[in-house]
């Protein structure tokens, strides 16, 4: 490689480019060192029916490389997906952090986001109940920055020691390697029934979080608490937030598992076209900030990752804003090998003694080292930092760098001392100092110790369909558990939560309701709720369905209002090709009910046709009936409305039937259906 230069802080796309091939087009193939190659597709044999000869340099070379493409898939986060974008401070933060990239309102700096489940594998589906990940890289003028989040914003467990044992419970069972991607077994309930720390994160994992409608409607938390630290010295912890500015929606479960089937890669899928269409993804940074002198006012450990901060008790704090704007080239290059390390801070970002951070800090290296090769994965192009990095480590697997000179020990004079450290003036990172003392024990605080309140906080906090919903997940989950002792440890273990909830889930899974438990918690904080979230139709999904003899003006009116608001539609029709209108209007379906369930979209409208025949009119039927029962917008004319009332499905809210209002009054209603997402009063039974 050519000698390490400076490059800007803005400038990682440019770098990026040096490590990007050309496209093949045109090109003459070559083996991996540049030899032209005039036979691809036969081996080379002693005869046209020898056997092949082992100076068969361009199949060797072949074969070895393919054999060596897959690389072992991480333990957790295996299935991920990932996109390139900026982030723009919107003021200065220089009174709480020393950080450059957060000094300078309008200064752009790039970032590469992955997200992920947690527990299924690389091959598994995007949408079961399961935490996500949200993982960003900043590359920033001081070195990369890594937030390493979740979208739920505490854990399963307070001390780093027990992760091992959280993830082969919840992993598929050893014996058989079943379920894959589920929580709903044997072994997992049995460790949580074992492990009341667990109880809160249980009861977002429970919730409509564990779901969400796409990565570009999912918030992100980093979890831990850390520090910041400004020039003087004086430090102020913190908790990070992602806020998605389309809101934090989710989907049902009945949804989730029907999209596991008809598209495993929807979630992905929609960030890819999202961004393809310029519909980038943004999310805002959010801060709760708390002053040293405040770290026990609280009735929890600000440290324990199993509690969050309530926003009405420490608000969010709005600082940048995150678009992602660039899809990957190379999923394997770039969202496979990209390693994060919550343990990645610059000048300004330091940590606490948050049991489960300071594990973290030693587990992810130790990680990245097998699965990447060995210790120079920060060469490979997605991780390396945009500055220039200089020391005095060398070799090992992988090595890129062709370092020169004579001396690679610190202490020199051969090379005058270089490379040097600086002081903090200089930029160099010192750790805050923090007393710290104590004897050298195996304990917990006392302050940790409290497994429940905040699981009821979370419980109090929700409305009527989403506590129904998470009763719901508690009787599918533990219906799979074959284990009736299991069962019973886990309803006296929610008892604990609440009596309400627990009756309500343990008569449905043959257990004993609890006679008594609960706490004395009437709080509630009403941000964890999801009914307060932002809500939009930019974006959104609109299946149009149509048959031949549609409504020509209907459906172009609607058409029409729909795109000016934003919302994204879709033709769907029997088949695929042109659908021809009653006014000769034509409209081409690119969709059809073999390809797309109803669970694809957002809201559906249903126009039919006058040509439509039994067999469009069932499946229509079918495809509308399905989305009512997931409490969706349903726009309702022509034949699309008597094929609904033949069903005697009720004019619940969110069904909008055509009468003899104007296009553009239904249509207008019809945006603003959208807009409310869901309409969790509806009856549907």
């Amino acid at each position: 490689m050519n000698e390490e230069k400076e490059i800007n802080e803005n400038s990682k796309n440019e770098q990026l480019e040096l490590f990007r091939s050309e496209d093949n087009q045109g090109k003459v193939m070559t083996t991996d060192h540049g030899l032209k190659l005039s036979e691809d597709e036969l081996s080379l044999t002693a005869g046209e029916r020898g056997p092949t000869l082992m100076e068969d340099f361009h199949f060797r070379e072949k074969m070895t490389h393919f054999d060596h493409e897959r690389i072992p898939e991480r333990v957790v986060h295996a299935r991920g997906f990932a996109a390139h974008g900026e982030f723009e401070v919107y003021e200065s933060l220089k009174p709480y952090t020393m950080a450059k990239f957060l000094q300078e309102p309008k200064k752009k700096t790039p970032v590469f986001v992955r997200f992920s489940t947690v527990v299924g594998s690389r091959g598994s589906l995007d949408t079961p109940r399961d935490a996500r990940g949200f993982a960003t890289k900043f590359y920033t003028e001081e070195g990369n920055y890594d937030l390493v989040a979740n979208n739920i914003p505490v854990f399963f467990i307070q001390d780093g020691i027990k992760f091992p044992d959280v993830v082969h419970a919840i992993k598929p069972e050893p014996h058989n390697e079943m379920p894959q991607a589920s929580a709903a077994h044997d072994t997992f309930w049995d460790w949580v029934s074992q492990n009341q720390e667990s109880a809160n994160m249980i009861m977002w994992l429970m919730s409509d979080r564990a779901i969400p409608r796409s990565f570009r409607m999912m918030e992100g938390f980093g979890v831990h608490t850390f520090r910041l630290i400004n020039e003087k010295g004086k430090a102020h912890f913190v908790k990070f937030h992602w806020k998605p500015v389309l809101g934090t929606h989710s989907i049902v479960w009945d949804e989730a598992q029907k999209l596991g089937g008809k598209d495993p890669d929807y979630m992905r899928r929609d960030l890819w076209d999202a961004i393809n269409m310029g519909n980038y993804p943004e999310y805002e940074l959010g801060l709760q900030i708390i002053e040293e002198k405040d770290e026990f006012a609280f009735d929890f450990d600000i440290l324990d990752p199993t509690k969050i901060w309530p926003e009405e008790d420490v608000p969010v704090k709005l600082v940048g804003k995150m678009t992602l704007n660039r899809n990957v080239d190379n999923v394997f290059a770039e969202t496979e090998q990209v390693a994060f390390h919550p343990g990645n801070v610059v000048p300004g970002i330091d940590f606490t003694n948050d049991p489960l951070l300071q594990a973290r800090l030693f587990s992810y290296t130790d990680t990245q080292l097998l699965r990447l090769g060995g210790p120079n994965f920060h060469e490979i192009p997605i991780n390396r930092p945009v500055c220039p990095f200089f020391n005095n480590q060398r070799d090992g697997f992988g090595r890129q760098t062709i370092n020169k000179g004579q001396v690679t020990y610190h202490n020199n004079a051969l090379a005058n001392n270089s490379p040097k450290t600086v002081g903090e003036a200089e930029g160099g990172y010192v750790h805050y100092q923090e007393k710290v003392e104590g004897r050298k024990i195996r304990a917990r605080a006392q302050s940790f110790k409290d497994h429940f309140s905040q699981a009821t906080l979370f419980w109090n906090s929700m409305s009527a369909s989403e506590k129904k919903h998470i009763i719901d997940a508690f009787r599918f989950e533990l219906s799979k558990v074959k284990s009736k002792a299991i069962r019973q440890s886990v309803v006296d273990m929610f008892a604990n939560v609440s009596v309400e909830m627990t009756t309500a889930f343990a008569e449905t899974i043959d257990t004993i309701p609890p006679q008594s438990g609960g706490t004395n918690i009437t709080k509630s904080s009403p941000a964890l709720s999801q009914e307060l979230t932002p809500k939009t139709p930019l974006t959104r999904k609109v299946a149009v369905v149509i048959a031949e003899g549609y409504d020509g003006a209907v459906v172009n009116e609607i058409l029409k209002t729909l795109q000016t608001s934003g919302v994204q539609t879709a033709i769907l029709s029997d088949k695929l090709g042109i659908i021809k209108g009653s006014d000769n209007s034509k409209l081409e379906a690119k969709h059809t009910f073999l390809t797309d369930g109803s669970v694809a979209f957002d809201a559906i409208y249903v126009n039919g046709g006058k040509k439509a025949d039994t067999s469009f009119e069932m499946e229509a039927k079918m495809f509308l009936k399905e989305a009512f029962t997931h409490y969706k917008p349903l726009a309702l004319s022509n034949e699309g409305k008597q094929w609904f009332e033949a069903q005697n499905l009720a004019k619940e809210p969110g069904v909008l039937l055509f009468t003899n209002q104007e296009s553009k009054v239904f249509a207008a209603d019809f945006v603003e259906a959208i807009t409310a997402h869901r309409f969790w009063e509806r009856k549907v039974n």
